[in-house]
């Protein structure tokens, strides 16, 4: 038997009960890893809670967690993986446990540490996807709402990176964090979008909003175009003509390799907040809910 966070009804943090389970056995082409660390991601709160009953589990109880990294002490037939390889990725039947499976696992460089590997997986790929999706090119401008939540801080440094003009909304005690990311910051709430024009009197070309924070009108007000929005956190997107971005296949291929590659050499920074034991994965979950953090709470089984 091995220890695993799990849940049977959805509700509060309180749900959270660390268990007695039976370690998985991993199926074909997947890895079964000691988890080192797994990382804490807002869709884990929002399954928790019972927001996304009837697209989450199907049966209880359920482990939480998406994304893990750790040591490989069992593989499936097919897998690209070898017993003792240190590796990360997306979990098969969650990820707060001392023993996960992956798919696809991604080799983890010695230069990354472990809470830096778990955290970049579900993030990194978001990021990574919905700039291929809006297809923002070199020389144009691109606001991001949320630049300094874990998704936007991986989009802003992307975008920098690409020769692309960006632009990010963040709380006040933010802002330096968002700059020193290669943005021009600019506060959020009441006015941003009066701020917004001001820090790019040459206009928004496209929008990137992982905030969720009713700012789809005032973008698509910006941009001219609901087309050249998207939203990874704002269920009324289709209200507004705007895409809404939930995951699915990478736009041309897995962007996680690459991830870890820049995050390896120094290129992308991935704030990791605080770490917890596994036990107390709901305190993890009351200070995300009560935005206490400033980049990702990581466990470490």
């Amino acid at each position: 038997m091995s220890r695993a966070i799990t849940f049977s009804e959805y509700g509060a943090p309180e749900v959270l009960r660390l268990s007695e389970v039976t370690p998985p056995e991993p199926g074909p082409g997947q890895v079964r890893i000691r988890v080192r660390a797994a990382s804490v991601n807002p869709l884990d709160m929002k399954i928790r809670s019972g927001l996304m009953a009837g697209r989450g589990p199907d049966a209880f109880p359920v482990i939480p967690g998406l994304d893990a990294a750790g040591v490989v002490d069992a593989v499936g037939e097919g897998a690209d993986a070898a017993v003792g390889d240190e590796v990360l990725g997306s979990t098969v039947g969650g990820a707060y446990a001392e023993y996960a499976l992956l798919e696809r696992p991604v080799a983890k460089p010695d230069a990354l540490s472990w809470e830096v590997a778990a955290s970049l997986v579900t993030v990194g790929r978001t990021a990574s996807r919905v700039l291929g999706q809006l297809g923002v090119q070199a020389g144009r401008t691109l606001l991001v709402h949320g630049a300094a939540g874990s998704v936007g801080v991986i989009a802003v440094q992307l975008a920098a990176a690409r020769g692309i003009t960006v632009v990010g909304t963040a709380a006040e005690r933010d802002l330096e964090r968002v700059t020193a990311l290669g943005a021009t910051a600019v506060r959020y709430g009441d006015g941003w979008a009066e701020r917004v024009g001001a820090a790019a009197p040459d206009g928004v070309d496209f929008v990137f909003d992982a905030s969720g924070a009713g700012v789809l009108p005032g973008s698509v007000a910006l941009v001219g175009d609901p087309g050249k929005v998207i939203t990874i956190a704002d269920m009324a997107a289709a209200q507004h003509g705007v895409r809404f971005s939930a995951g699915g296949p990478e736009q041309g291929g897995d962007s996680l390799p690459e991830l870890v590659r820049l995050a390896a050499a120094g290129r992308l920074a991935m704030p990791v907040w605080r770490t917890y034991p596994l036990a107390e994965a709901a305190r993890a979950h009351a200070d995300l809910e009560a935005h206490r953090n400033r980049g990702k709470a990581v466990l470490l089984p």
